[in-house]
């Protein structure tokens, strides 16, 4: 899709007879940058793509587009799950290795997506980062959402980014939590039963009133659609968030853990 779309940009362009450097500068864009798109090497932001369509005068040509080139932002394992999420209706999350994307700060997001080996180019991780805060937006929609997140403590103590950006995550956290749609929950290190040895997973509803389960480990990702193991994962769920602290009692805990830092 990226490719296709970085060639219909250079044929509206040659066809409105503009050359790369005029056309980036009525853009705002260099002219290396309008390069990168036109040869499929950059994925164009809405605001790009939005500006080269009244600018190229293409009649909603490129903005129908937008979605789908944004979905290209994200990595290949992820665009089913990015699709269902932003339609959903309803998200169950549950969180064992580092926090929720949609609960990042953007230096934390950085940080991750610094980390990942093999090493991810500068530009695609600025693409991922925007793609994941554009996420986010998932907070304000209306009708809202109903959120419910469960993260495991030892994600709260891992000093992802360093000290200071843990500690910026945790504040994002507690303000995300005040919102009258979302549930936040920590798993405590010290429980002796947990449901959640099998990994974390999301439990999607969507506007069908259809629940779906996602699954990710090692950039490898599943749907499931059957209805037996979204049961059983539903099921799971419900005793996880049994066993884990109230919303009420989790918020306490994470201010007593900014309290420590």
């Amino acid at each position: 899709m990226v490719t296709a779309f970085g060639r219909q940009l250079k044929l509206l362009r040659v066809r409105a007879g503009l050359e790369r450097p005029e056309f980036g500068k009525r853009l705002g864009y260099s002219a290396d940058t309008v390069a990168s798109i036109e040869q499929g090497r950059r994925i164009p932001q809405p605001r790009f793509i939005d500006k080269a369509d009244e600018v190229l005068r293409a009649g909603g040509l490129l903005t129908a587009l937008k979605e789908e080139v944004g979905r290209a932002q994200y990595p290949a394992f992820f665009r089913d799950m990015a699709r269902l999420e932003a339609s959903a209706v309803g998200l169950c999350v549950y969180a064992t290795h580092a926090v929720p994307g949609l609960l990042q700060t953007e230096d934390y997001a950085r940080a991750v997506f610094q980390m990942q080996r093999p090493l991810l180019e500068d530009d695609v991780i600025e693409q991922r980062l925007a793609a994941r805060l554009m996420r986010q937006d998932i907070f304000t929609r209306r009708p809202a959402p109903l959120l419910s997140f469960i993260i495991e403590e030892v994600v709260l103590r891992k000093p992802i980014g360093g000290r200071g950006t843990l500690r910026g995550q945790a504040e994002q956290i507690l303000l995300v939590g005040q919102n009258r749609n979302v549930e936040i929950q920590v798993m405590p290190t010290d429980r002796e039963d947990h449901a959640g040895l099998g990994g974390p997973f999301t439990l999607i509803d969507n506007a069908d009133e259809r629940r779906l389960a996602y699954t990710e480990v090692q950039d490898d990702s599943r749907l499931y659609t059957d209805s037996g193991k979204v049961r059983e994962l539903e099921a799971r769920y419900g005793i996880l968030r049994s066993q884990a602290l109230t919303p009420c009692e989790s918020l306490t805990f994470i201010e007593e853990l900014l309290g420590e830092k």
